[in-house]
Formats: structure tokens, C-alpha cells, sequence
């Protein structure tokens, strides 16, 4: 295993459908038409148990209420639960979406783990896109998620991908229920199984944010006005001891408003300054990263947050 990407007899466990993506990962499937056929090609296909904790050393006493999450093909420990939690397998969560793929409604685009085994997603497209300024398209992606070390709930929820630049556009709807989430509980698999309650919200959602996205490119901006959007995002520190790494930011990503990828579509609008945050989040924060850390950044860490904020404050400059 390297660079937090599992890997199955030495292949990345990943899958993708179609044309190669950014991060050129992972096992190519010309269509996968079911969740199964995904979990195979992503090596998603073990499962998890709960395992009673005992202490070390000959005694070996049993610590009570909580439990150790393993993977039995492998015997990795993934995490440390309490009782109530119920592993849910991921075919249980990737079948979910099985209605929608065989009714056409969305196809697997992209599956994978992390670690060890802790995190697995599954990146669904769905069909349509939000056009912004005519030409400047945003497919809509639905990014379902799950752990098995206690970390997170089973979360899908709505992934913008700008296709000019493969920007991921993380969002934030204010006011609105914009992800579904589902405890590692007995009742998990119920609430599992309402997958077309998902895909109406994400129509509801995927509405709204095509209006919002086309009220940004609509704003324009000066270069002051960008300065200061960025600087809402990447506040400056007087006190900070690496002042000129805030500033090497701050001009990236004006430049990248610029000329980045795209930037013919938006330069000099709303719409231009946000996706030049997203690109250099998704392209250019960690240069040096393996493909697989960034993925995890731009989806799950630091690299989501940093979007979020940036989506937030641009709907903020709409008002």
C-alpha cells in the first residue's frame, strides 16, 4: 500500500468508467452496469466484522462496549467502535444505487478505497448538466461515501465536476438538506434502500446550484474585487512565520483567474474567480502529492473545506 491508496495484488483498488481521468488511476471498465461488476474492478469486494477488544498480555481481558472493525480477508483492524454500530458492507452501499444505473439514471464513474480499507466511495454520474453561459459545462455527480473505522456515517452527496478543467466543485446550499447521511445502525440498510429519495434531492439540488453558478458568471469582478475574494477564503496573518506562502497563494490563484483552464468561459466574473480556487485546490495545492492524497484532500480533507468555504463566500457576494 503506498500514498494512502490500497492497493490488491499490487493494482491501485480502483475502478473508472470510460475516458482516463486526472488522476489516472485505478482499472478501466467500458461501462460498469452493475455494483458488483464496480466492486470487483475496484477490489471493494471484502467485507467487515465486528471483533471483541481484549487487552494485551496473558490475561487478555475483554475491554467492554467496544469493539475492533476488521477486514477478513485481510485481518486489518480499520477502526474502534461502540456496540451499536453495524458494519455496513460495500455492496450494501454500492447496490443502493443499482435502481438508478439499470433505469438509466446515473452510471458508475469512479469507485475506490483508501487505507487500508477505513474509507471506500463511489462516484456516480447522473445524466443532463448545468450549462453556464451556454457553452461552459458542470456534469452532476453524486459521491457516495462510507468508513469502517467508526469515522463517518455513510454519506452520498452532490459533486459538481466542471469539465473544462476537472474542477470539483464542493458546495454548500444554505438553508437546505443537501447530503444524505446514514448511521452504521441496524436500520441502515432500510434507509439504504430509498434511493430514488436521493436522486430527488439531488434534481431539487443540482437546480438551485444551476441557477447559483449562472448568477456568478453573471457578476462581474475587477482585479481588486478578486483580491478580496481570495483573501476571505485565505485570510492573512500578520502573525503568521510564513507570510510569502499566503502570497504565493493569493497570486496563484489570481493568475490562475486569469489564464487557467477555462478561464476564456469566466475571466473577469464571479464564476471565473471561484473556479480558480477549485483549480488550484484540485490541481496545484500539493504539487508533489501522489494523484491518490489529493483525491483524498479534494473529496474528504482539507482540500473539501477550502471549496466549501469558497462556494460560501461567493453565494455571499451574490446577495
Amino acid at each position: 500500500m503506498g500514498h494512502n491508496l490500497n492497493t490488491t495484488n499490487g493494482k491501485a483498488s480502483m475502478m473508472y468508467v470510460g475516458e482516463v481521468p486526472w488522476h489516472r488511476l485505478g482499472t478501466r471498465l467500458e461501462k460498469a452496469a452493475t455494483a458488483a461488476e464496480a466492486i470487483e474492478a475496484a477490489g471493494l469486494g471484502f467485507t467487515v466484522v465486528k471483533m471483541a477488544l481484549k487487552t494485551a498480555g496473558a490475561a487478555g481481558l475483554e475491554v467492554k462496549a467496544h469493539f475492533a472493525t476488521v477486514r477478513t480477508d485481510t485481518l486489518d483492524v480499520l477502526g474502534v467502535v461502540g456496540s451499536r454500530y453495524q458494519p455496513i458492507q460495500n455492496k450494501d452501499a454500492f447496490t443502493a444505487f443499482d435502481s438508478l444505473v439499470g433505469e438509466g439514471e446515473a452510471i458508475y464513474h469512479t469507485a475506490g478505497v483508501l487505507g487500508k480499507g477505513e474509507r471506500i466511495w463511489l462516484l456516480a454520474r447522473l445524466p443532463d448538466y448545468i450549462r453556464v453561459n451556454g457553452d461552459d459545462i458542470v456534469e452532476k455527480y453524486l459521491l457516495l461515501s462510507n468508513s469502517h473505522d467508526g469515522s463517518e456515517v455513510v454519506r452520498v452527496k452532490l459533486t459538481p465536476i466542471r469539465v473544462v478543467c476537472e474542477n470539483t466543485l464542493t458546495v454548500a446550499l444554505g438553508g437546505a438538506e443537501q447530503e444524505v447521511r446514514i448511521r452504521h445502525t441496524a436500520q441502515a440498510g432500510e434507509k439504504l434502500r430509498r434511493a430514488h429519495e436521493i436522486l430527488g434531492l439531488a434534481n431539487k439540488l443540482y437546480a438551485e446550484l444551476d441557477q447559483i453558478f449562472n448568477r456568478m458568471n453573471e457578476k462581474k469582478m475587477e482585479s481588486a474585487m478578486i483580491a478580496n475574494y481570495v483573501k476571505a477564503i485565505f485570510p492573512e496573518n500578520p502573525e503568521s512565520k510564513v507570510p510569502a506562502r499566503k502570497e504565493s497563494i493569493h497570486n496563484a490563484i489570481f493568475e490562475l483567474a486569469e489564464t487557467g483552464k477555462g478561464a476564456e468561459h469566466s475571466k473577469g466574473s464571479l464564476w471565473g474567480a471561484y473556479n480558480a480556487v477549485t483549480e488550484f485546490v484540485d490541481h496545484y495545492r500539493q504539487p508533489n502529492a501522489h494523484a491518490s492524497t489529493r483525491l483524498k484532500s479534494m473529496w474528504f480533507g482539507s482540500g473539501a473545506k477550502v471549496k466549501k468555504q469558497a462556494f460560501k463566500v461567493a453565494v455571499g457576494m451574490l446577495n
